[in-house]
Protein backbone atom coordinates (compact mmCIF):
# COMPACT_ATOMS: atom_id res chain seq x y z
CA UNK A 1 0.00 0.00 0.00
CA UNK A 2 1.47 3.23 -0.61
CA UNK A 3 0.38 5.84 1.63
CA UNK A 4 1.41 9.39 2.72
CA UNK A 5 2.53 12.79 1.00
CA UNK A 6 3.92 12.82 -2.78
CA UNK A 7 7.38 14.04 -3.05
CA UNK A 8 9.38 16.48 -5.30
CA UNK A 9 8.84 20.07 -6.38
CA UNK A 10 5.74 21.09 -8.16
CA UNK A 11 5.71 22.71 -11.32
CA UNK A 12 3.68 25.69 -13.11
CA UNK A 13 3.46 28.17 -10.27
CA UNK A 14 1.73 25.68 -7.68
CA UNK A 15 3.05 26.76 -3.91
CA UNK A 16 4.51 23.52 -1.92
CA UNK A 17 1.18 22.94 0.08
CA UNK A 18 -1.07 23.41 -3.22
CA UNK A 19 1.05 21.27 -5.03
CA UNK A 20 1.05 18.25 -2.59
CA UNK A 21 -0.85 14.84 -3.55
CA UNK A 22 -2.14 12.76 -0.65
CA UNK A 23 -2.12 9.40 -1.51
CA UNK A 24 -3.57 6.43 -0.37
CA UNK A 25 -3.99 2.68 -1.20
CA UNK A 26 -5.15 2.97 -4.72
CA UNK A 27 -5.85 6.58 -4.50
CA UNK A 28 -4.92 10.25 -4.95
CA UNK A 29 -6.61 13.37 -3.74
CA UNK A 30 -5.01 16.84 -4.29
CA UNK A 31 -6.98 20.23 -2.34
CA UNK A 32 -6.35 23.26 -4.33
CA UNK A 33 -6.71 26.28 -1.33
CA UNK A 34 -6.73 29.00 -3.55
CA UNK A 35 -7.12 28.95 -7.78
CA UNK A 36 -7.92 32.31 -9.62
CA UNK A 37 -10.45 32.55 -12.37
CA UNK A 38 -7.26 32.31 -15.15
CA UNK A 39 -4.38 30.09 -13.71
CA UNK A 40 -2.33 27.28 -14.38
CA UNK A 41 -1.28 24.67 -12.26
CA UNK A 42 0.41 21.18 -11.99
CA UNK A 43 1.38 18.96 -8.78
CA UNK A 44 3.56 17.34 -7.60
CA UNK A 45 4.93 13.56 -8.94
CA UNK A 46 2.57 11.16 -6.93
CA UNK A 47 3.02 7.43 -7.31
CA UNK A 48 0.36 4.89 -7.65
CA UNK A 49 1.65 1.28 -9.05
CA UNK A 50 4.76 1.68 -10.22
CA UNK A 51 4.66 4.55 -12.48
CA UNK A 52 5.27 8.61 -11.08
CA UNK A 53 1.65 10.65 -11.90
CA UNK A 54 0.79 14.30 -12.15
CA UNK A 55 -2.63 16.08 -11.93
CA UNK A 56 -2.83 19.37 -13.48
CA UNK A 57 -5.33 21.93 -13.61
CA UNK A 58 -5.40 24.87 -16.47
CA UNK A 59 -8.37 27.89 -16.49
CA UNK A 60 -9.53 29.72 -19.20
CA UNK A 61 -13.52 29.44 -20.57
CA UNK A 62 -13.34 26.27 -19.32
CA UNK A 63 -11.93 24.18 -16.25
CA UNK A 64 -9.51 21.32 -17.38
CA UNK A 65 -8.13 18.47 -16.01
CA UNK A 66 -5.33 16.42 -16.79
CA UNK A 67 -3.89 13.13 -15.73
CA UNK A 68 -0.88 11.99 -17.10
CA UNK A 69 2.43 9.66 -16.00
CA UNK A 70 5.70 11.25 -15.48
CA UNK A 71 8.02 11.20 -18.96
CA UNK A 72 10.50 8.46 -18.42
CA UNK A 73 11.59 4.87 -20.04
CA UNK A 74 9.12 2.96 -17.99
CA UNK A 75 6.04 5.13 -19.02
CA UNK A 76 7.45 5.51 -22.53
CA UNK A 77 7.86 1.66 -23.28
CA UNK A 78 5.51 -0.13 -20.44
CA UNK A 79 2.60 3.08 -20.92
CA UNK A 80 -0.22 2.66 -18.43
CA UNK A 81 -3.47 1.11 -19.24
CA UNK A 82 -6.17 2.94 -16.86
CA UNK A 83 -9.14 2.54 -15.22
CA UNK A 84 -10.34 5.14 -12.83
CA UNK A 85 -12.72 7.51 -11.27
CA UNK A 86 -11.76 11.05 -11.17
CA UNK A 87 -13.82 13.41 -9.16
CA UNK A 88 -13.80 17.60 -8.66
CA UNK A 89 -15.77 18.81 -5.27
CA UNK A 90 -15.50 21.61 -3.48
CA UNK A 91 -13.82 21.12 -0.27
CA UNK A 92 -15.55 21.52 3.11
CA UNK A 93 -14.11 25.20 3.82
CA UNK A 94 -15.77 26.21 0.21
CA UNK A 95 -18.60 29.33 0.42
CA UNK A 96 -20.43 27.72 -2.72
CA UNK A 97 -21.05 24.17 -2.22
CA UNK A 98 -22.01 22.28 -5.11
CA UNK A 99 -22.55 18.79 -6.35
CA UNK A 100 -18.93 17.33 -7.39
CA UNK A 101 -18.48 16.76 -11.11
CA UNK A 102 -17.42 12.75 -12.01
CA UNK A 103 -16.08 10.83 -14.57
CA UNK A 104 -15.41 7.08 -14.79
CA UNK A 105 -12.83 6.21 -17.05
CA UNK A 106 -12.28 2.65 -18.63
CA UNK A 107 -8.82 1.22 -20.46
CA UNK A 108 -7.65 4.65 -21.35
CA UNK A 109 -3.77 4.19 -22.63
CA UNK A 110 -1.87 7.09 -20.74
CA UNK A 111 1.16 8.05 -22.28
CA UNK A 112 1.54 12.40 -22.32
CA UNK A 113 -0.53 14.95 -20.63
CA UNK A 114 -2.61 14.76 -24.21
CA UNK A 115 -4.20 11.31 -23.27
CA UNK A 116 -6.82 12.51 -20.59
CA UNK A 117 -8.23 16.51 -20.54
CA UNK A 118 -11.27 16.29 -19.37
CA UNK A 119 -12.81 19.54 -19.47
CA UNK A 120 -15.80 21.23 -16.74
CA UNK A 121 -17.03 23.83 -15.65
CA UNK A 122 -14.91 27.08 -15.52
CA UNK A 123 -16.80 28.21 -12.35
CA UNK A 124 -14.73 26.46 -10.13
CA UNK A 125 -12.62 28.62 -8.07
CA UNK A 126 -11.17 29.20 -4.31
CA UNK A 127 -10.81 26.03 -2.54
CA UNK A 128 -12.11 22.53 -4.31
CA UNK A 129 -10.58 19.10 -4.44
CA UNK A 130 -9.80 16.52 -6.93
CA UNK A 131 -9.86 13.18 -6.13
CA UNK A 132 -8.68 10.17 -8.55
CA UNK A 133 -9.27 6.29 -7.35
CA UNK A 134 -7.62 3.83 -9.81
CA UNK A 135 -9.81 0.79 -9.72
CA UNK A 136 -7.13 -0.82 -12.16
CA UNK A 137 -3.79 -0.22 -14.08
CA UNK A 138 -2.69 -2.46 -16.54
CA UNK A 139 0.69 -3.09 -18.18
CA UNK A 140 1.85 -4.98 -21.48
CA UNK A 141 4.85 -7.04 -21.82
CA UNK A 142 7.64 -5.57 -23.32
CA UNK A 143 7.82 -8.65 -25.78
CA UNK A 144 4.45 -8.13 -26.50
CA UNK A 145 0.52 -9.68 -25.83
CA UNK A 146 -2.06 -8.89 -23.99
CA UNK A 147 -1.84 -6.06 -21.10
CA UNK A 148 -2.46 -7.54 -17.63
CA UNK A 149 -3.57 -6.00 -14.34
CA UNK A 150 0.41 -5.06 -11.81
CA UNK A 151 -2.07 -5.55 -9.01
CA UNK A 152 -2.38 -9.44 -8.74
CA UNK A 153 -2.59 -10.72 -5.48
CA UNK A 154 -1.34 -13.93 -6.35
CA UNK A 155 1.59 -12.48 -7.91
CA UNK A 156 2.13 -10.39 -4.89
CA UNK A 157 2.29 -13.54 -2.38
CA UNK A 158 4.15 -15.41 -5.06
CA UNK A 159 7.03 -12.97 -4.72
CA UNK A 160 6.95 -12.73 -1.16
CA UNK A 161 7.16 -16.05 -0.76
CA UNK A 162 9.90 -16.56 -2.63
CA UNK A 163 11.55 -13.70 -0.64
CA UNK A 164 11.22 -15.27 2.76
CA UNK A 165 12.18 -18.75 1.05
CA UNK A 166 15.42 -17.37 -0.11
CA UNK A 167 16.24 -16.11 3.29
CA UNK A 168 15.18 -18.72 4.72
CA UNK A 169 17.65 -21.29 2.47
CA UNK A 170 20.35 -18.36 3.17
CA UNK A 171 19.74 -18.69 7.03
CA UNK A 172 20.29 -22.77 6.85
CA UNK A 173 23.52 -22.55 4.56
CA UNK A 174 25.30 -18.92 5.73
CA UNK A 175 24.54 -20.46 9.53
CA UNK A 176 24.54 -23.77 9.25
CA UNK A 177 21.20 -24.52 11.01
CA UNK A 178 20.72 -28.75 11.21
CA UNK A 179 23.21 -29.27 8.71
CA UNK A 180 23.75 -32.97 8.36
CA UNK A 181 25.73 -33.31 5.85
CA UNK A 182 29.91 -32.23 5.18
CA UNK A 183 31.34 -31.42 1.82
CA UNK A 184 35.05 -32.00 2.04
CA UNK A 185 37.04 -29.98 -0.50
CA UNK A 186 40.92 -29.53 -1.65
CA UNK A 187 40.75 -26.11 0.47
CA UNK A 188 38.43 -27.11 3.49
CA UNK A 189 34.94 -28.32 5.07
CA UNK A 190 31.63 -26.98 4.11
CA UNK A 191 28.09 -27.87 6.05
CA UNK A 192 25.11 -28.52 4.00
CA UNK A 193 21.61 -30.26 3.71
CA UNK A 194 21.15 -33.50 2.45
CA UNK A 195 17.31 -32.35 1.29
CA UNK A 196 18.37 -29.43 -0.23
CA UNK A 197 21.41 -31.10 -2.16
CA UNK A 198 18.92 -34.31 -2.97
CA UNK A 199 16.07 -31.74 -4.49
CA UNK A 200 18.63 -30.13 -6.84
CA UNK A 201 20.43 -32.91 -8.02
CA UNK A 202 19.53 -36.55 -8.60
CA UNK A 203 23.16 -37.40 -8.26
CA UNK A 204 23.40 -36.06 -4.99
CA UNK A 205 19.95 -37.89 -4.30
CA UNK A 206 20.97 -41.17 -5.49
CA UNK A 207 24.24 -40.99 -2.78
CA UNK A 208 21.78 -40.41 0.12
CA UNK A 209 19.35 -43.08 -1.40
CA UNK A 210 21.24 -46.03 -1.71
CA UNK A 211 23.85 -47.48 0.69
CA UNK A 212 27.00 -45.79 -0.59
CA UNK A 213 29.82 -44.08 1.37
CA UNK A 214 28.10 -40.96 1.30
CA UNK A 215 24.83 -42.17 3.00
CA UNK A 216 27.44 -43.59 5.82
CA UNK A 217 29.56 -41.58 6.41
CA UNK A 218 27.52 -38.05 5.94
CA UNK A 219 30.28 -36.52 4.01
CA UNK A 220 30.76 -35.83 0.07
CA UNK A 221 34.42 -35.76 -0.93
CA UNK A 222 34.93 -33.19 -4.02
CA UNK A 223 38.65 -33.08 -5.22
CA UNK A 224 38.03 -31.81 -8.30
CA UNK A 225 36.99 -28.36 -7.11
CA UNK A 226 38.29 -25.37 -4.73
CA UNK A 227 36.89 -24.38 -1.56
CA UNK A 228 35.85 -21.25 -3.31
CA UNK A 229 34.01 -23.01 -6.18
CA UNK A 230 32.33 -25.24 -3.92
CA UNK A 231 31.27 -22.52 -2.24
CA UNK A 232 29.77 -20.98 -5.03
CA UNK A 233 28.12 -24.21 -6.19
CA UNK A 234 25.99 -24.16 -2.89
CA UNK A 235 25.13 -20.83 -2.96
CA UNK A 236 23.70 -21.35 -6.38
CA UNK A 237 21.76 -24.43 -4.92
CA UNK A 238 20.39 -22.44 -2.27
CA UNK A 239 19.75 -19.33 -3.77
CA UNK A 240 22.31 -17.14 -2.45
CA UNK A 241 24.64 -16.85 -5.37
CA UNK A 242 26.39 -13.50 -6.52
CA UNK A 243 27.02 -12.59 -9.93
CA UNK A 244 30.62 -11.99 -9.57
CA UNK A 245 31.64 -15.41 -7.90
CA UNK A 246 29.31 -16.92 -10.22
CA UNK A 247 31.78 -15.12 -13.48
CA UNK A 248 34.91 -16.38 -11.50
CA UNK A 249 34.08 -19.68 -11.28
CA UNK A 250 32.03 -20.46 -13.86
CA UNK A 251 34.28 -23.37 -16.11
CA UNK A 252 34.26 -25.30 -12.23
CA UNK A 253 30.69 -24.82 -11.95
CA UNK A 254 29.85 -26.49 -15.25
CA UNK A 255 31.84 -29.15 -14.52
CA UNK A 256 30.22 -29.54 -11.43
CA UNK A 257 26.79 -28.57 -13.35
CA UNK A 258 27.69 -31.82 -15.34
CA UNK A 259 28.90 -34.29 -13.27
CA UNK A 260 26.03 -33.91 -10.58
CA UNK A 261 23.39 -33.42 -13.55
CA UNK A 262 22.17 -30.01 -12.37
CA UNK A 263 21.22 -29.01 -15.89
CA UNK A 264 19.51 -25.42 -15.20
CA UNK A 265 23.19 -24.36 -13.84
CA UNK A 266 24.62 -25.93 -17.20
CA UNK A 267 22.68 -24.09 -19.07
CA UNK A 268 23.49 -20.52 -17.50
CA UNK A 269 27.08 -21.65 -18.04
CA UNK A 270 26.58 -22.33 -21.28
CA UNK A 271 25.37 -18.81 -22.09
CA UNK A 272 27.74 -17.36 -20.01
CA UNK A 273 30.44 -19.21 -22.10
CA UNK A 274 28.75 -18.15 -25.07
CA UNK A 275 28.93 -14.44 -24.61
CA UNK A 276 32.29 -13.69 -24.37
CA UNK A 277 33.81 -15.74 -27.24
CA UNK A 278 37.24 -14.26 -28.54
CA UNK A 279 40.31 -15.21 -30.04
CA UNK A 280 41.75 -15.65 -26.66
CA UNK A 281 39.65 -18.33 -25.48
CA UNK A 282 37.43 -19.56 -28.54
CA UNK A 283 39.41 -23.04 -29.12
CA UNK A 284 39.01 -23.66 -25.68
CA UNK A 285 35.12 -22.82 -25.36
CA UNK A 286 35.00 -25.35 -27.99
CA UNK A 287 37.22 -28.21 -26.54
CA UNK A 288 34.88 -27.50 -23.72
CA UNK A 289 31.10 -27.63 -25.40
CA UNK A 290 32.81 -30.90 -26.96
CA UNK A 291 33.40 -32.38 -23.65
CA UNK A 292 30.21 -31.61 -22.12
CA UNK A 293 27.85 -31.65 -25.31
CA UNK A 294 27.19 -28.02 -25.57
CA UNK A 295 25.10 -27.83 -28.59
CA UNK A 296 24.89 -24.06 -28.65
CA UNK A 297 28.38 -23.23 -27.61
CA UNK A 298 29.73 -25.48 -29.93
CA UNK A 299 27.78 -23.78 -33.07
CA UNK A 300 28.78 -20.17 -31.99
CA UNK A 301 32.74 -20.96 -31.71
CA UNK A 302 32.28 -22.90 -34.90
CA UNK A 303 30.12 -19.38 -36.34
CA UNK A 304 33.19 -17.54 -34.83
CA UNK A 305 36.27 -19.29 -36.45
CA UNK A 306 34.44 -20.33 -39.82
CA UNK A 307 31.43 -17.88 -40.93
CA UNK A 308 33.32 -15.02 -39.56
CA UNK A 309 37.00 -16.12 -40.82
CA UNK A 310 38.80 -15.64 -37.49
CA UNK A 311 40.05 -18.86 -38.23
CA UNK A 312 43.11 -17.41 -39.91
CA UNK A 313 44.01 -15.18 -37.31
CA UNK A 314 44.84 -18.59 -34.90
CA UNK A 315 46.98 -20.89 -37.39
CA UNK A 316 49.59 -21.73 -34.99
CA UNK A 317 46.98 -22.10 -32.09
CA UNK A 318 44.90 -24.32 -34.49
CA UNK A 319 47.48 -26.51 -35.60
CA UNK A 320 48.24 -27.62 -31.74
CA UNK A 321 44.55 -27.61 -30.98
CA UNK A 322 44.33 -29.95 -34.08
CA UNK A 323 47.29 -32.39 -32.41
CA UNK A 324 44.95 -32.89 -29.43
CA UNK A 325 41.63 -32.69 -30.68
CA UNK A 326 39.35 -35.57 -30.47
CA UNK A 327 39.10 -37.27 -33.91
CA UNK A 328 35.00 -37.02 -34.18
CA UNK A 329 35.16 -32.92 -33.16
CA UNK A 330 38.10 -32.49 -36.26
CA UNK A 331 35.89 -34.41 -38.67
CA UNK A 332 33.28 -32.22 -37.62
CA UNK A 333 34.74 -28.71 -37.60
CA UNK A 334 35.87 -29.92 -41.17
CA UNK A 335 32.79 -30.86 -42.59
CA UNK A 336 31.29 -27.06 -41.07
CA UNK A 337 34.48 -25.21 -43.01
CA UNK A 338 33.39 -27.22 -46.44
CA UNK A 339 29.80 -26.32 -45.57
CA UNK A 340 30.91 -22.52 -45.51
CA UNK A 341 33.01 -22.94 -48.37
CA UNK A 342 30.88 -24.87 -50.81
CA UNK A 343 31.35 -23.14 -54.29
CA UNK A 344 28.21 -21.26 -55.39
Amino acid sequence: MNSGSSSGGGGGGGGAVDSKVETIARVAQWRIDNFGPCAYRRSDPFKIGIWNWYLSIEKNRYMYIRLYPEPCRVSKEQPPLANFVIRVSSSSGSTARRPPYVFAVQDRLLRTSEDFVWPIDSTFHGRFIIDVEFLDLKISPLNGGEACTIWTSEGMMQSVSNSNSLRCLSRMLGEGLHADVTISTTGGMLKAHKAVLSASSPVFESMFLHNLKEKESSTIVIEDMSLDACSTLLSYIYGTMKQEDFWKHRLSLLAAANKYDIADLKNCCEDSLLEDISSNNVLERLQEAWLYQLNKLKKGCLMYLIDFGKIYDLREEINTFFRHADRELMVEMVQEVLTVWKPL
